[in-house]
């Protein structure tokens, strides 16, 4: 079990740096061999991590494989018997679909699954919650949207992760990164700038496609506030900045998002 730990931590680490595709396409061999040793609890705990990470390098828009994943990642949690792995999968889908702007009615599910299994404050209580914000923000609940970030705020008092560089956890920085966002979606440009400002100041050096996100919300921005042809174009320049291998699904459907105004 000890090798599998491993695998998942490295994985996690490896994905805030690397491309979807390389990810991808490494863990499919390891899905592969993990699928034939699922024998005990353990094993499908870590079956559930790495599924839900897998699921990630689909975009989560074309309402299939993504999604597929993600269900096939919170059975695995099930068969794990750990309602903390159960309410992690399950959160962690919910703001990837949130955040992407993607199958909303199955992000708003894993939420609701996740904040029922259980209420003690987690990462993934943390995840669920921030999905549901981007959900009722992008359906133009402002309220709802609102009161679920300062939920999350308040989660994350509790629960947020230390300055850890993984998938698998939610620093301060990560966690205004999911702010930001939201916050231009509302049209919220003081919390926006603000949630900007504290990300970029903890964001570390060697995590550009972070600091990507940041510089596309502020596309985002100048779109909602009517400047579409200067937002559209900031966003683009920001990703082309990237290099090319470090790009995620997430960043071109943000693209998308920005474009499609």
């Amino acid at each position: 079990m000890d090798d599998w730990h491993a695998k998942i931590d490295a994985y996690g680490s490896d994905y805030m740096s690397l491309g979807s595709a390389e990810i991808q396409r490494r863990l499919a061999g390891d899905l592969i061999v993990l699928q034939q040793q699922l024998d005990t609890p353990g094993r499908w705990d870590v079956a559930a991590k790495l599924m839900t990470l897998y699921g990630k390098t689909f975009p989560g828009v074309d309402g299939s494989k993504a999604v597929n994943w993600y269900l096939l990642a919170a059975q695995a949690a099930d068969r794990s018997g750990d309602d903390s792995t159960r309410v992690w999968v399950r959160g962690r889908a919910a703001i990837a679909l949130g955040y992407e702007g993607a199958s909303l009615s199955v992000a708003e599910s894993f939420a609701n699954q996740a904040l029922a299994i259980s209420d003690r404050p987690s990462l993934g209580r943390l995840n669920a919650l921030a999905g549901q914000a981007h959900v009722a923000a992008i359906r133009g609940d402002q309220y709802a949207a609102r009161t679920l970030i300062e939920e999350v705020r308040r989660v994350f008092d509790v629960a947020g992760s230390e300055e850890q560089e993984s998938d698998y956890a939610v620093p301060f920085w990560r966690v205004n990164v999911f702010v930001s966002l939201l916050a231009a979606r509302l049209g919220d440009e003081r919390t926006a700038l603000i949630a900007q400002e504290e990300a970029a100041k903890h964001l570390p050096a060697h995590l550009p496609r972070f600091a990507t996100h940041l510089e596309m919300h502020k596309g985002l921005m100048l779109v909602r506030a009517g400047d579409r042809r200067s937002g559209v174009s900031l966003a683009r320049e920001a990703l082309a900045k990237l290099p090319t291998e470090k790009h995620s699904l997430t960043l071109r459907m943000l693209l998308a998002e920005i474009e499609q105004r």
